[in-house]
């Protein structure tokens, strides 16, 4: 184990340190200084994204750093955990979150009390980024909390009726998952007389089997498969995604669902429960049903953003179904259509924000021939319904095209078959939203219209430039990013990579 980067350990809590300390000087701040909040969130979140891309050189060759705070070392004291798959996170996350702060600046206007918007949002950011490098369960739930309550008060942030009954019915539902997830945390503390995270592993790997372990298995299952709006625990997410402003609907659907659930759940059953056959089967089908219903009910809708938020739960059905064939080809294609699942779901949230922005319409039924008004916006918008449909090249088909390689090669024909059928099924809903929004006769009633502001186009050229060319993530110069992160869930040495760190 090298431990050169031993001074870095100090850069790791500045994730959850950076997005605290603007949120607190943007709401101590933000209402006397114009202009103030969209300064300190923007840079707050480059910031976030240098540092990420920065930790991807300090993880490589399979290192893993580990923060002491206060000094004490693990598993007696808190500690911060920074490894590949923590890094793989952060990149994914704090990319998002910094294009959609970049298209705040224009986008948020039309909403009094902008600042306290930026506050909210730093406050998410901030939970998200502590649940990716926490190392200890209780510190997991703190910050998930944050990021949900966060969360919860963004959903609602226009006041409409709509808004708050679906940030009622997401905070009711979300409410539900913590206590599974907290009662999951309470019961496997009584079992191993710990909560930091490796040395839970390394207690479990030496007791028998109990019966205690696999009721705590199905607790995290529901808990975190909420926050994942896996079917059948998605009911909440076709309400609370159409209803938040856009840039929060890219988020949610971009990483909140990814780090509070799928990536919780990965890193609670690959490095301390450990994966089994029945765990794995119910990933398996969990991830197929996810992928057909979401899609079924996907094609029929007319509300562009609860058409996008039905595509959300059948996207995350693929990440699923690739982690649960548990082999090293499915588990590379999960992460990476994770990956791309953030980029490309972002990008046509942002779109939809876009087409309400100038229209103040989401019924496509009420669009048509906008190509003409808003070019940059349709031409994103093709882009990312092609990345998301898996059309070669763009960045989706790699990753599908993996996850079912992955189905194949072990023999899993019936799961091959439904990621096929999903991905036609999804290409055929997005066509409907090219004919109806974009494409077809131009309505005499929208000829005012014009493209959004500077910012927000910008925003989603610079998402669909990264969803053309990150099928490269696959060429031999970039894989190794993805591969440690692989070896992470698969290689199940967690407790040595966090002891042996923390010395």
């Amino acid at each position: 184990m090298n431990h050169e980067p031993r001074t870095m350990n100090y850069l790791i809590p500045f994730f959850t340190i950076i997005p605290l300390g603007a949120a607190f000087l943007i709401s101590l701040f933000g209402k006397r200084i114009k202009g103030l909040p969209d300064f300190l969130a923007n840079l707050g979140s480059f910031s976030l994204l240098a540092l990420s891309l920065y930790s991807i050189f300090l993880v490589i060759g399979g290192r893993t750093l580990v923060y002491k705070v206060g000094g004490w070392a693990p598993p007696f004291g808190i500690c911060m955990v920074l490894d590949a798959l923590s890094t793989f996170m952060l990149v994914t996350v704090n990319l998002v979150s910094f294009l959609v702060t970049v298209y705040c600046i224009n986008y948020m206007e039309k909403y009094s009390d902008k600042y306290k918007f930026y506050t909210l949002f730093m406050l998410m950011l901030a939970g998200m980024n502590g649940i990716i490098i926490t190392g200890d369960l209780f510190n997991l739930f703190v910050f998930l909390e944050i990021a949900s309550i966060s969360s919860y008060a963004l959903v609602a942030f226009g006041t409409e009726a709509e808004e708050l009954e679906a940030s009622f019915k997401y905070a009711v539902m979300g409410s539900v998952a913590s206590s599974f997830i907290l009662l999951g945390i309470a019961l496997l503390y009584s079992y191993t007389s710990t909560l930091n995270m490796a040395d839970i592993s390394g207690v479990l790997a030496e007791k028998q089997p109990a019966t205690l372990v696999n009721f705590i298995a199905v607790l995290f299952l529901a808990g975190f498969g909420l926050k994942a709006a896996l079917v059948p625990f998605h009911a909440w997410l076709p309400d609370a995604h159409p209803s938040a402003p856009a840039p929060i609907s890219a988020m949610l659907s971009g990483v909140l669902i990814k780090v509070l659930g799928v990536y919780a759940l990965m890193r609670i059953f690959f490095n301390l429960l450990g994966v089994n056959n029945t765990i794995l089967s119910l990933f398996l089908f969990l991830g197929a049903i996810s992928m057909l219903v979401g899609v079924f009910l996907a094609i029929g809708q007319w509300d562009f953003k609860r058409l996008l938020a039905y595509h959300s739960v059948s996207q995350i059905g693929y990440v699923i179904l690739g982690i649960g064939l548990g082999t090293p080809l499915g588990v590379l294609g999960g992460l990476f259509h994770l990956f791309n699942h953030s980029l490309f779901k972002s990008l046509l949230f942002l779109n939809s924000g876009a087409v309400d922005y100038s229209l103040g319409t989401r019924d496509l039924q009420k669009m048509g021939g906008l190509r003409e008004k808003m070019p940059v916006t349709a031409a994103t918008n093709l882009i990312a319904s092609m990345s998301i449909a898996g059309v070669p090249p763009f960045n989706g088909f790699w990753s599908k095209l993996i996850i079912i390689l992955a189905c194949l090669q072990v023999n899993r024909f019936g799961y091959a078959i439904c990621a096929v059928l999903a991905s036609i099924l999804t290409l055929a809903s997005f066509m409907k939203v090219q004919k109806y929004a974009f494409l077809g006769k131009f309505s005499e009633k929208l000829k005012t219209i014009k493209e959004v502001p500077l910012a927000m186009k910008l925003s989603m050229v610079i998402l669909a430039i990264i969803c053309i060319f990150a099928g490269a993530l696959l060429l031999p110069l970039f894989k190794g990013f993805l591969d440690s992160a692989v070896n992470v869930l698969l290689l199940n040495n967690y407790k040595e990579a966090v002891f042996q760190a923390a010395i």
